[in-house]
């Protein structure tokens, strides 16, 4: 059953696979399954053998006609407002479909035991999403979110937006050792204020992918301290702009970063 609540049923496991998400695409690749992934998005960017997998274009929304003309046994996408018609014309068209949920960290286990056995990948399914879980409990042992310094999760400037506890990418940051300084917002992002990031005095300013670095040369950006220190980390590496099977290490990597800028 998928996050929609449908029921996809295989006599056997699917063989011509098109993924439409860059984080349910990873996941096959990393239980072994990529070489049944006959589509990806442009934005499946990861592993490097994903690229050799045709390109249907975009993922939200999809390319229908591009996708039906890879003649795929399951296509797995994301599940959202976003993809629902595009998962109901699918279904019209008897491709069986996967809506999943790529929202969380915990999602990469959860996500990966259900891809395993529909790509003939179960045991391997099990062992990585073991491994995720085993990896995510000890980087929460090591971190302190209460104590940590406080950063801002920049989504974008114009308008501003924020990202709320409800991100990955916060999670990321918490375990880390920082903390969102917005993490009393549930959702996982909301416009604010510029007065109101002044008052949360974050220590640092960490912008996401797509964000352009000039925002920081704007005049009313500089009432915030720690864009006039320069405390502007860019997070566009792929491991922090997706929920992945590479979140220990990119954890450990944005511990490093956030050391050299908060120390």
């Amino acid at each position: 059953m998928d996050d929609g609540g449908d029921t996809v049923r295989f006599a056997a496991p699917a063989r011509r696979i098109v993924s439409l998400n860059p984080a349910t695409t990873e996941i096959l690749f990393a239980i072994g399954a990529g070489d049944r992934l006959v589509g990806r998005t442009d934005a499946c960017d990861y592993p490097a053998a994903a690229a050799r997998v045709p390109s249907v274009g975009g993922g939200l929304p999809p390319n229908l006609e591009a996708v039906a003309a890879r003649a795929p046994d399951l296509v797995v996408l994301y599940y959202g407002s976003t993809t629902a018609e595009s998962a109901k014309r699918l279904r019209e068209l008897n491709i069986p479909v996967l809506a999943l949920r790529t929202d969380h960290l915990a999602d990469v286990s959860r996500v990966a035991r259900v891809l395993g056995p529909v790509a003939g990948a179960a045991r391997a399914a099990d062992s990585l999403a073991a491994a995720f879980d085993s990896a995510l409990a000890l980087a929460r042992r090591g971190s302190h979110p209460a104590d940590a310094p406080g950063v801002l999760l920049l989504a974008w400037d114009q308008p501003l937006i924020v990202l709320g506890r409800g991100s990955f990418v916060s999670e990321l940051v918490e375990l880390a050792g920082a903390r969102n300084v917005y993490d009393d917002l549930a959702s996982s992002s909301a416009p604010v204020s510029l007065e109101a990031v002044v008052e949360r005095a974050p220590r640092a300013v960490l912008t996401l992918s797509g964000m352009s670095a000039g925002f920081a040369e704007r005049p009313e950006w500089r009432v915030v301290p720690a864009v006039r220190a320069g405390r502007v980390l860019a997070l566009t590496a792929s491991a922090l702009n997706r929920p992945s099977p590479r979140a220990a290490a990119a954890i450990a990597a944005l511990r490093q970063r956030l050391d050299s800028v908060l120390r």
